[in-house]
């Protein structure tokens, strides 16, 4: 371990964090962490409390989530720290919520009324420095035992989230628990793994989930750049129970050259002069769009259901001709 100065006021610096690259779960001397669904962060604790909290591209969130900049000095007992970990908003089922968090991070200073009506926890995964002590070249095993070590935090806004061990853990039965209780997936982490700052390691592999659904097209955005006079993105939507074709948002990625060609002769024959949803679609969408009949159906790959019924990163995965539109249903309840 390296120690490097430390007076009491001092933040410690910032240290960019560790990225994991995509894969399927390795097993063996591997360690299981959830994927959590919120905005990775660096928090840096002086010895005598002062917090910062700095984003994945190096910008300053402490104004915007003021209660993770007053935590409790019971865990840290008067040292500093740099912690590595993601900010999460919790649904009323208590697992991350990424629409709250949304709601939160559009406010740069949040007033009381939305600190209290959407709380955030800060969910720390690794501990980088401790007391003025570096703990980067450790390995992964020895700086987790020094973050589950430390005192818990009384006020509940410092999280230390388990982690499984293999070769013990399955990581199969891991995934599966993911995906029942909306987890985002899985990071495996080797035992053995220093932490490299800024670097996508495979040391470390994050293996997602992602959901399918399909819906309906029901309008079309002209694309730029190299998709100029072809679509751009596609403003789609779903059936619920009462047969209203609700808008459930847009896709833009996931299209190949060929596909945008044959969707771009396939919606121009389907024109029509108003929206095809029977809600609102957002202004700049609207605004923009090309309407047309809703008969094509799609599959959409996407990330989470939205607290407004809005899908999150959905990719395009292709027509499903073999599909009625009327049976591209909304989850009930969505999310």
């Amino acid at each position: 371990m390296s120690r490097g100065p430390e007076g009491a006021g001092a933040v410690p610096d910032a240290v960019a964090p560790m990225l994991a690259v995509d894969g399927r779960p390795p097993t063996g001397d591997w360690a299981y962490e959830w994927k959590w669904d919120g905005y990775r962060c660096c928090l840096r604790v002086a010895a005598d409390g002062g917090t910062r909290l700095t984003s994945r591209n190096g910008n300053d969130l402490t104004p915007s989530y003021p209660e993770l900049a007053r935590l409790a000095p019971g865990p840290l007992a008067g040292r500093s720290a740099v912690l590595d970990g993601e900010i999460v908003a919790l649904g009323p089922g208590g697992g991350p919520d990424f629409g709250r968090l949304q709601r939160r991070h559009q406010r740069r200073r949040p007033d009381a009324g939305l600190l209290a009506e959407v709380p955030v926890v800060f969910f720390a995964f690794d501990l980088l420095v401790l007391g003025g002590q570096r703990l980067l070249a450790e390995p992964y095993r020895r700086r987790r035992a020094a973050l589950t070590g430390l005192p818990a935090d009384p006020t509940g806004r410092l999280v230390v989230p388990p982690a499984y061990r293999g070769p013990e853990a399955d990581p199969a039965e891991l995934l599966r628990v993911a995906r029942q209780h909306g987890l985002e997936g899985l990071v495996a982490k080797r035992l053995d793994s220093p932490y490299q700052p800024g670097r996508r390691s495979p040391l470390w592999v994050k293996t997602p989930l992602v959901s399918t659904v399909e819906v309906v097209v029901g309008g079309w955005q002209a694309g730029g750049g190299r998709r100029t006079g072809t679509v751009g993105s596609l403003l789609v939507g779903a059936y619920d129970a009462a047969g209203r074709l609700a808008y459930v948002g847009h896709v833009g990625s996931g299209f190949s050259e060929a596909v945008l060609t044959d969707l771009t002769t396939r919606l121009t024959g389907l024109a029509r002069a108003g929206s095809p949803f029977d809600g609102p679609v957002p202004g700049p969408r609207a605004r923009l769009a090309h309407w047309v009949e809703p008969r094509l159906v799609g599959e959409v790959a996407f990330r989470a259901w939205t607290r407004e019924g809005r899908l999150r990163q959905p990719s395009w995965r292709g027509l499903r001709p073999d599909r009625d539109p009327r049976a591209a249903r909304l989850p009930t309840p969505p999310g």
